[in-house]
């Protein structure tokens, strides 16, 4: 059985160390213990799986809580329908809060392409250049609407 350390999978997912215990403490991996005392944790293949499905996760914006949940159902082989609906319900949840921030950075980055507008235009008034970078990205702005 193919095993790995916390530095194997610290440098394989480009995490640190600490991280992984977090998750550790957050109950999302479990790692077997070794040597004296228990002082060395021993991952194995499920382990590293979990890992990578709990960073996933957080690159998705599920909370830990969510992750764990959801992989606590993907373990379970009682009822796959019942898995599959909960987890359905936590990634519509999810879209739906995601949906809320996208249209709430719309109306902010409106905001504040209104207040670049009225700046660029008192400049101009005062015969002042805009500066480049921003008069460049508010051509565009302006061509993308």
């Amino acid at each position: 059985m193919l095993t790995y350390t916390i530095t194997d999978l610290a440098r394989e997912f480009d995490i640190t160390p600490r991280a992984i215990r977090f998750y550790e403490d957050q109950g999302l991996l479990t790692p077997a213990r070794e040597g004296p005392g228990g002082r060395h944790r021993v991952y194995t293949g499920q382990d590293r799986t979990r890992l990578k499905l709990t960073l996933r996760g957080k690159r998705l914006g599920l909370t830990l809580s969510e992750i764990k949940s959801i992989l606590d159902l993907y373990e379970s082989p009682k009822d796959t329908v019942s898995q599959l609906r909960v987890f359905l319900e936590t990634l519509s949840q999810h879209r739906q809060v995601l949906e809320q921030q996208l249209e709430d950075l719309h109306a902010t980055l409106d905001e504040v392409a209104q207040h670049e507008a009225q700046c660029l235009a008192l400049l101009e008034a005062a015969g002042e250049p805009a500066p480049a970078s921003i008069a460049r990205r508010s051509k565009t702005t302006a061509a993308s609407h």
